[in-house]
């Protein structure tokens, strides 16, 4: 699938020229050079998807909300966790990192005579049809990460990092990417394998990813919203994914593991949609991972880990 060339292409080079090549030969990383444009170009659709992100949640948080707040401290620091992850974290470990082990897999596999994988190649219909392609890319990493996020919920040392994600009362937008950094990079190194193994291009996969994450910060939203009977199972609406984030009740089991799509839960039945918007958060987490700062609730994270043990 082609990657769009203009305005993104234009300012990631103007970018690159003016702060991180510069920033580079100070660093005395231009060793890194190669890949600087394409790190640059990540990042810019990390900022551009957290401008569409809040131009379509805001106003709808404000018109349709769920619960209204008076202190927004807990919000503002869901903020620092997406700027940090789509700016940040996700453009190094996405596109740098990915790129890196791909070209040595590839290498590896050269060497020894073996074709490196491509889903067209297991796939072979697919050649000449990249649109088809991208989205069977799409619907691969969401049936990993409804799995990755089903585990995360079975193994209690996994939990206990995952449990900052949850810890969150004031749910909006902004806390799809409130993780503990252990779990982002288990998060990381899953969708990596998998993209690995079906050959998912370097510039394609971060931008797979930031798609699948805009589904994912709107079903965050604090928005009185739901896609209706027919539409509830074809999308993860904010009233879908707000049950997995309820306070469970006597008797309650955790559901709607799903990312972006309804049907892997419908298929592995962990789906409920008869749960009407309940108060999130999570019960057994200390205060320090529901209302601390990000160091705190990382530190708080770590603890509730060897705790764990």
């Amino acid at each position: 699938m082609p990657i769009p060339v203009h305005p993104f292409n234009d300012l990631a080079g103007w970018i690159e020229q003016v702060a991180v090549l510069p920033a580079l030969y100070r660093l005395g990383l231009m060793q890194w050079e190669f890949v600087s444009f394409g790190w640059t170009l990540v990042a810019v659709y990390g900022v551009a998807q957290m401008i569409l992100a809040y131009a379509v949640c805001v106003p709808l948080e404000r018109r349709f909300p769920i619960e209204r707040w008076t202190g927004k401290k807990p919000v503002l620091v869901d903020v620092f966790y997406t700027f940090l992850a789509r700016v940040g974290v996700l453009p190094v470990m996405t596109f740098v990192v990915f790129y890196a082990a791909q070209v040595r897999l590839d290498g590896f596999l050269a060497d020894r005579g073996y074709i490196p994988p491509m889903l067209e190649t297991i796939i072979p219909p697919l050649f000449g049809h990249p649109v088809v392609t991208f989205i069977l890319y799409a619907l691969i990493l969401d049936f990993a990460d409804y799995w990755r996020h089903r585990l995360s919920h079975r193994f209690r040392l996994w939990y206990a990092l995952h449990a900052v994600h949850h810890a969150q009362r004031q749910m909006t937008f902004w806390s799809d990417d409130r993780n503990h950094i252990l779990d982002e990079l288990i998060g990381f190194l899953w969708f990596m394998a998998v993209g690995l193994l079906i050959g998912i291009p370097p510039l394609q996969f971060p931008v797979l990813v930031l798609m699948l994450r805009f589904v994912e910060s709107f079903s965050h939203a604090n928005i009185r919203l739901s896609f209706g009977r027919i539409g509830e199972r074809l999308l993860v609406s904010p009233r879908f994914h707000r049950a997995h984030h309820g306070i469970l009740a006597a008797g309650q089991r955790s559901c709607n593991y799903g990312a972006v799509f309804p049907f892997w839960d419908m298929l592995f039945r962990t789906a409920d949609f008869t749960r009407d918007f309940p108060p999130t958060g999570d019960e057994t987490a200390p205060e320090a991972m529901a209302t601390g700062g990000y160091l705190a609730q990382q530190w708080s994270g770590l603890v509730q880990l060897m705790r764990s043990f």
